[in-house]
């Protein structure tokens, strides 16, 4: 308890007012800069070597004048008074204050806390100023004011606050916890970290951590149609007999009769998946015109080989087969004119005797004979068309001009819309034919009325609109007929771009997939779109150097030896080259050797007329030439039964071209085998490209060493020095 030695008030001095000024700015000064302590160790005086004891760690003398203008009189605890001056001793009388004791030690504390090292201050800080905010100090300790507190003075002036000092200082619990944190903090300003104690009432998170990478399969799964993920996946080794009782397939006795007069005894398994979808199945539609409950469209992925045009030609024709009126009902589109021919020979031998008519446009005949065979009536304009056939078979070029040039070309009355090797029809352009085309099979918006027709003479002519183009009465709520069109799509490498399949406009499509993929992998050969090949196929690779590929080829053809061969180069001039590389060898080595007779081989290119094609293509079937050199003309669809080998001397550009090329032999169960040439630049990018479609494990490699080549060196030069020759006699006539 303090006991003034005066009775006068109390009155506030200037000197009191600059320190407490003073005190105020230091406490700002320390909350800016986030210093929280003040340093009690001596420090050494650089201009005069001297030691600078700081207030509080020595007794303070105050002079009676001081006494008696500040207040401050002895009192009993605080200071006595020796020789008519006051002695204000430190923290207050060590010996009659209880507390003096007290500050003492947790002054030593808070110094050993500070030397203990950073890591620790923040806590302890933390920790101090809880206190601070729950326990207020009640004496505080004052420094003496600037102006009066000379160099050698030593003493600590402390005096306890009044209500002066209370209104120029904060207040309340704030000034406390600020004062409180004043002296917890570090004592050394070196050692004090200038950073802001983190809020303890702040939780603390966990870094956030990355999700799962998603697997390969999920990734291929992203963009595919949803319909395309849940195909029906058929075994390729799946057979089915034609005539077994406890499968219904939906097929007439006249059909059945006809496919045993063509020799099927044994259905393939694209047929045997397909067949019962489309005649017999719960999701059938057998009628010609289906405008209230249109059928399903299919898309069909299986290998080369393996029967896909009898799988969509025996549907057509059984349902085609009750019609009465003559009308452009089934409608096949095809790349090439040789597989427009070739389609149309399959359908005729099953039309017989059922009425059905088939026709063909590739070009091949004048514009004017193509338009009489196709069209029945070319002057009337009528509203449902008119057709003199019942299936057309063509080239999507040709489509397109009878869409657009031949009066009364209709297929408001089609029912199957066949795209046949649909991966090559619709990546190419082809004239843009499959926007018009679909355009033409959608009923217009209004439906057309029935108007009644009349010819030159003024006579009625029949003229029958389909029935989803007719505008006729209907109840409120029922929905307009829609086309009955069904879509089918086959293809040995189906494609699964989906913006592909989206411009197509197909109607719940149902998907099948005939893969060789064992029980448990057929789900990934969906995703990972792996191209399907016989199973009785058998392929052979061998890397070669470029200057001897020729060379090896004819080793290979003698060494094995091939026969009834397909040898696909990359172009037509390429065709023509190597032929006639092969003649003169042939040729050279056949004058050596008595009795040896040499390799019939003949070149078949797109540069060769279409009748010159077709004989070459006869006398191959026929056994007359052993050898054909061939370009990608007809890597698809070409059904050559006698072919059992197939060389790939140029390597394919992709897996789809290898897979039809591939696809010429091992036909309908037969074996075959294909061998690939592949230069040393190549080979790594065929590897990658087998291994990319999960075939490379079915491919055997092959090695040969050059020595195998010494007794065919000679022929060889000998071929090349004539080859030149002709070509430089070519290149002076040009």
């Amino acid at each position: 308890m303090v006991v003034n030695t005066s009775d006068k008030p109390k009155v506030k001095t200037k000197a009191k007012a600059r320190y407490l000024k003073a005190k105020k700015e230091r406490r700002k000064v320390r909350k800016t800069t986030g210093i929280t302590g003040t340093s009690r160790d001596a420090d050494e005086n650089e201009e005069g070597g001297q030691t600078n004891v700081r207030p509080g760690e020595e007794d303070y003398v105050m002079s009676p004048e001081e006494v008696e203008e500040n207040g401050v009189a002895g009192e009993e605890g605080l200071g006595e008074e020796q020789d008519g001056a006051m002695i204000i001793k430190p923290n207050g009388g060590d010996d009659d204050v209880p507390e003096a004791g007290e500050r003492k030690k947790k002054q030593k504390r808070r110094k050993d806390r500070a030397a203990e090292g950073e890591g620790e201050g923040r806590a302890s800080l933390e920790a101090h100023e809880k206190d601070a905010v729950r326990k207020p100090k009640k004496e505080k300790k004052l420094a003496p004011p600037e102006d009066e507190v000379h160099e050698d003075s030593e003493e600590e002036v402390l005096e306890p606050p009044d209500e002066d000092d209370a209104q120029l200082s904060p207040s309340g619990s704030e000034a406390d916890a600020a004062d409180a944190v004043e002296h917890d903090g570090p004592t050394d300003h070196a050692e004090a970290p200038m950073r802001s104690p983190t809020p303890p009432y702040l939780p603390s998170f966990p870094l956030p951590l990355a999700p799962p990478a998603p697997s390969a399969a999920e990734l291929s799964r992203q963009g595919l149609d949803r319909a395309l993920l849940q195909a029906e996946l058929v075994s390729a080794s799946l057979t089915l007999p034609l005539a077994d009782p406890g499968v219904d397939l939906g097929i007439g006795e006249r059909t059945l009769h006809r496919l045993d007069a063509l020799g099927v005894q044994t259905l393939f398994a694209v047929q045997a998946a397909l067949w019962p979808w489309l005649l017999s199945g719960p999701e059938a539609r057998r009628g010609l015109y289906e405008p209230r409950y249109p059928p399903r469209d299919a898309c069909v992925s299986a290998p080369t080989g393996s029967g896909k045009t009898l799988a969509y030609a025996v549907p057509i024709v059984e349902i085609l087969s009750t019609r009465v009126v003559t009308r452009l009902r089934a409608l096949v589109v095809l790349p090439t004119r040789d597989l427009v021919q070739q389609v149309r020979e399959t359908m005729e031998s099953l039309c017989k005797g059922t009425g059905l008519r088939v026709g063909s446009a590739t070009g091949a005949q004048s514009w004017a004979k193509e338009q009489r065979q196709l069209v029945e009536d070319l002057e009337t304009k009528l509203q449902g068309g008119s057709s003199k056939v019942d299936i057309l078979v063509c080239t999507p070029g040709r489509l397109m001009d009878h869409l657009n040039g031949t009066p009364n070309f209709s297929l408001q009355h089609l029912r199957f819309l066949v795209i046949d090797e649909a991966d090559r029809l619709l990546t190419q352009s082809f004239q843009s034919f499959l926007p018009q085309v679909l355009a033409a099979i959608t009923p217009p918006i209004p439906r057309l009325p029935l108007q009644a027709v009349k010819d030159s003479h003024g006579l009625p002519v029949p003229d029958a609109l389909a029935p989803a183009w007719m505008d006729v009465p209907r109840t409120w709520g029922e929905p307009e007929d829609q086309p009955s069109c069904q879509k089918l799509l086959f293809s040995a490498t189906m494609t699964r771009d989906p913006g592909i399949l989206k411009a197509l406009g197909l109607r719940n499509p149902k998907y099948f997939m005939v893969t060789g993929a064992k029980e448990g992998e057929q789900e990934e050969a969906i995703v990972r779109e792996e191209f399907a090949v016989p199973e009785t196929l058998a392929e052979h690779l061998l890397v070669v150097p470029t200057d001897l590929k020729p060379l090896y080829l004819f080793h290979l053809l003698h060494t094995h030896p091939i026969t009834n061969a397909l040898i696909f180069t990359k172009s037509a001039e390429s065709t023509t080259r190597l032929l006639r590389l092969l003649e003169f060898f042939e040729s050279s080595w056949a004058a050596e050797e008595a009795g040896r007779e040499a390799v019939i081989a003949r070149a078949y290119s797109s540069e060769l007329p279409k009748g010159e094609r077709r004989a070459i293509l006869d006398q191959f079937k026929n056994g007359h030439i052993g050898i054909l050199v061939a370009s990608d003309l007809i890597a698809r669809g070409i059904d050559i039964p006698s072919v059992a080998h197939v060389v790939n001397y140029d390597a394919p550009l992709d897996m789809r071209k290898y897979v039809h090329r591939a696809g010429r032999t091992a036909r309908a169960g037969r074996e075959g085998d294909v061998w690939s040439l592949v230069e040393e630049q190549e080979a790594r990018w065929v590897r990658e490209m087998l291994k990319a479609a999960g075939h490379w494990k079915r491919v055997k490699r092959l090695r040969m060493e050059e020595n195998v080549l010494d007794p065919l060196r000679g022929h060889y030069v000998k071929a090349l020095d004539k080859l030149r020759e002709v070509y430089s006699k070519d290149n002076k006539e040009a």
